[in-house]
């Protein structure tokens, strides 16, 4: 049987998608976030200094000298 992967937006889509699994007797799994929340921590803040022009641009031709 295939499987199918929901990613709800709150805990009040979450808690709903539950119960109708639950209402129609199909088998559901809980899985945590699979990122590690540290390294999530960090692509925020890198995110953060992009937008705050915190970075350094390298043109191509410049990356193989």
């Amino acid at each position: 049987m295939k499987s199918i992967i929901v990613h709800p937006e709150n805990k009040a889509q979450l808690t709903a998608l539950k119960a109708i699994l639950k209402a129609m007797k199909i088998a559901f799994e809980n899985k945590e976030d699979i990122y590690n929340p540290d390294f999530v921590e960090k692509i925020k803040h890198s995110d953060q200094d992009f937008k705050a022009g915190r970075y350094q641009a390298i043109k191509t031709e410049d990356l193989w000298k």
